[in-house]
C-alpha cells in the first residue's frame, strides 16, 4: 500500500511539473544577433562573431530586476573572470527592452557581461526557452555553445542558484577533453 501511495504522490508531482523541451546536447545552436548592453553601452551582439572567440554561455532569464534574476546576474558577474579564463563569453537574454537592460547591465551585471533584448521573443523561441506558464517571459535556461555552434550543455531550473556552477563545470569538462 505504501508503494502505491508513493507512486501516486510522485505521479502527482510530475503532473504538476512544467514540461519543458530545451535544445538537446549536440543540436546546432540557432544563430542570432540582438541589441545588447554591456556596462550601459548598447551594441549589436552577434552569436556567430562571439563563437569565433571561443565557447558562449547563453542564459535566458525572465525579467530584469526581479529577485531571482538579480541573484543570477550577480552570480554570473562574480564568475566572469573565470569564464574568461576558460575562453568563454557570457550573454544573458530576456524580453526586457534595451533601456531596462542598460540599467541592469550596470547595476546587477556589474558591467561584467552583456545582456541582450529579445523583445519579440524570437531568440527564446529558437532556443525553446519560453516560460511554460507565462509565454511573455523566458524560462530560466542556460546553454554552453561550442565554437562550432553546437549545444555542449543545457540546464533548466527556475532557481538561479546552480546555473553558474553547472555551466562552469561543463566548460571545464569540455576544456579538459582537449577542446579549444
Amino acid at each position: 500500500m505504501k508503494r502505491i501511495a508513493n507512486c501516486l504522490l510522485l505521479c502527482g508531482l510530475l503532473a504538476g511539473a512544467p514540461a519543458h523541451a530545451a535544445l538537446q546536447v549536440g543540436a546546432p545552436a540557432p544563430d542570432f544577433s540582438a541589441q545588447a548592453s554591456l556596462g550601459g553601452n548598447v551594441f549589436t551582439f552577434k552569436l556567430n562573431e562571439a563563437l569565433k572567440q571561443g565557447p558562449v554561455v547563453l542564459y535566458f532569464f525572465p525579467a530584469a530586476f526581479t529577485q531571482g534574476c538579480t541573484i543570477e546576474a550577480h552570480n554570473f558577474a562574480e564568475a566572469t573572470d573565470e569564464y574568461k579564463s576558460l575562453g568563454a563569453t557570457v550573454i544573458g537574454v530576456s524580453t526586457d527592452n534595451i533601456d531596462t537592460l542598460n540599467k541592469f547591465s550596470v547595476s546587477e551585471c556589474r558591467s561584467k557581461f552583456a545582456v541582450a533584448a529579445d523583445g519579440d521573443g524570437r531568440i527564446m523561441k529558437a532556443y525553446d526557452a519560453v516560460h511554460d506558464k507565462r509565454p511573455e517571459y523566458a524560462q530560466r535556461v542556460s546553454y554552453v555553445i561550442s565554437p562550432q555552434g553546437r549545444i555542449l550543455y543545457e540546464f533548466t531550473d527556475m532557481s538561479p542558484e546552480s546555473h553558474v556552477a553547472n555551466t562552469m563545470r561543463a566548460l571545464r569538462e569540455w576544456k579538459k577533453a582537449g577542446n579549444r
